[in-house]
C-alpha cells in the first residue's frame, strides 16, 4: 500500500482540497492511504483557525484523508522554511511521496530551484542582500538572480513553499518523491470563486456570515455550519492584556525578533492602543507583515525563539479510518514517531494544553472553558 503524505491547514476545507485528494487516489489507485500533517488550531500566517482542528480533522477524513495528525505548534508557527522542514521531517519516516499544490506544478523546475538555494554561493550572496537592508523574500530573489537562476519561483506563495518542500527534502536526504499538483486559482484571492475558492476568500465569508457552504464539499459544510467561529480581531484584547503585562526579558526572548526588532515592538507595545497600531508602529519594509503576525502570536502563547528552535519530540493523532490506523501500526513498529503523552513528550504536551486553553480566547461567540484538550478526541471513521 502507497501512503502520501499532505501538510496543510484546511483553514478551512474546501473544494480545492477535495480536488487534491481525488488526484492523488488517481495516481496513486483507490488503496492508497492519504496522511494529512496538519496546523492545530494556530497556523502560519501567525493567526488562529478558523475552525477548531477536531472539526477540521472530521472534515479532512470525511472528505478522503485517511490519517490527520497534527503539526507542533513551534513547527506551525515557524517561517516557510522551518514550516517545511518540520513537516517533511515528520512524514519522511513512513511517507512514499508528498503531494502539495503550487502554482508552478513541474518537479524538475521545483527541485532545481531548491537545488541553487542549497549552495554555498547563494547563502554567500543572501547575507550580503540582507546586509544592504532588504527584506528576506527580497534579498533571495536578489540573491539568486545574480547566480544568473531563475527567480519565478520565489514570487508565489506556493511556488515558495513547494519550493522549501523540495529543498527539506534534499537536506534531510527524504526518501519521499515530490508529487506537485498544479493550483489553480489565486492564493490571497478575497472574491471566493466556486471552482478554485481561496481560503482567505472563505475565512472572510466566513466570519462576515456570508454564504459560504457553496464552496466547500457537502460532507465538510455540514460539519462546519454551525461551528464556533474564530478570528484575531475577536481575541484582540486577549493579546493586548498579555503584550501589557509582558517585561523587557520576556520581549528580548521572542522569536523574529533578530536585529533589534523586539524592542522596537515592545516600545510600541507600551505606547499604541490597538494591534494594528502596535503592528503599523512595527513594521517596515524590511520586515514582512507575517513575520509580526507571527511574532505577535508567539508572544500570546509564550512562546519564545528558544522553543521554535527545538524540534518537538512528539505527533499528536487527531482522526483516522481502517486504513490509517495501518499507517499508524507500521509507524509505531519502525519507531518513526513519538506519540502524544509518552514520556518525552510531558513538558510539550503541557504547553500544547496551554495553547489549546487560549485558543478559546478567539471565539466570536462565548470563549470555550479551559481543559478542552482531555475532553476531545480522537476522529475514527466508522466502517
Amino acid at each position: 500500500m502507497k501512503t502520501v503524505g499532505i501538510i496543510c491547514e484546511y483553514n478551512p476545507f474546501h473544494q480545492g482540497h477535495q480536488k487534491q485528494i481525488i488526484r492523488i487516489r488517481q495516481e496513486f489507485g483507490d488503496d492508497v492511504a492519504i496522511v494529512c500533517l496538519m496546523s492545530g488550531n494556530y497556523v502560519q500566517r501567525g493567526m488562529p483557525a478558523v475552525f477548531d482542528k477536531s472539526l477540521r480533522t472530521e472534515a479532512a477524513i470525511r472528505c478522503g484523508a485517511d490519517l490527520v495528525l497534527e503539526l507542533p505548534t513551534v513547527v506551525s508557527l515557524s517561517s516557510a522554511e522551518g514550516f517545511a522542514a518540520g513537516g517533511v521531517k515528520i512524514l519522511s519516516p513512513f511517507c512514499d511521496s508528498l503531494c502539495f499544490g503550487c502554482e508552478t506544478a513541474r518537479e524538475d523546475t521545483l527541485m532545481e530551484t531548491a537545488r541553487a538555494l542549497l549552495l554555498p554561493d547563494f547563502s554567500l550572496r543572501l547575507r550580503e542582500e540582507l546586509k544592504n537592508g532588504c527584506s528576506f523574500p527580497s534579498a533571495r530573489q536578489k540573491a539568486l538572480a545574480a547566480m544568473g537562476r531563475n527567480t519565478d519561483l520565489l514570487e508565489k506563495p506556493n511556488d515558495i513553499l513547494a519550493v522549501e518542500y523540495c529543498k527539506a527534502m534534499m537536506e534531510q536526504g527524504s526518501s519521499m518523491k515530490p508529487f506537485p499538483i498544479r493550483r489553480e486559482g489565486n492564493y490571497h484571492e478575497t472574491v471566493a470563486d466556486i471552482d478554485n475558492p481561496s481560503a482567505t476568500a472563505l475565512r472572510q465569508l466566513i466570519c462576515e456570515k456570508g454564504n459560504w457552504s457553496d464552496y466547500m464539499p457537502t460532507a465538510a459544510a455540514t460539519i462546519f455550519q454551525n461551528a464556533s467561529v474564530h478570528s484575531l480581531q475577536a481575541g484582540e484584547r486577549a493579546i493586548l492584556a498579555r503584550l501589557r503585562t509582558m517585561d523587557d526579558e520576556e520581549f528580548a526572548a521572542l522569536p523574529y525578533g533578530s536585529e533589534g526588532l523586539w524592542r522596537k515592538f515592545m516600545h510600541a507595545c507600551r505606547s499604541c492602543a490597538a494591534l494594528e497600531e502596535i503592528i503599523t508602529a512595527t513594521k517596515s519594509k524590511r520586515y514582512t507583515r507575517t513575520r509580526l503576525d507571527r511574532m505577535v502570536m508567539c508572544a500570546y502563547l509564550g512562546i519564545t525563539g528558544e522553543m521554535l528552535q527545538k524540534e518537538a519530540p512528539y505527533v499528536r493523532v487527531l482522526g483516522f479510518t481502517a486504513n490509517g490506523v495501518s499507517v499508524l501500526k507500521k509507524a509505531r513498529e519502525t519507531g518513526s514517531f513519538p506519540h502524544i503523552g509518552e514520556k518525552t513528550a510531558d513538558a510539550y504536551e503541557m504547553w500544547e494544553q496551554r495553547w489549546d486553553d487560549l485558543y478559546g480566547l478567539f471565539s466570536h461567540a462565548v470563549p470555550t472553558p479551559c481543559g478542552q484538550t482531555h475532553t476531545r478526541r480522537m476522529y475514527i471513521e466508522k466502517q
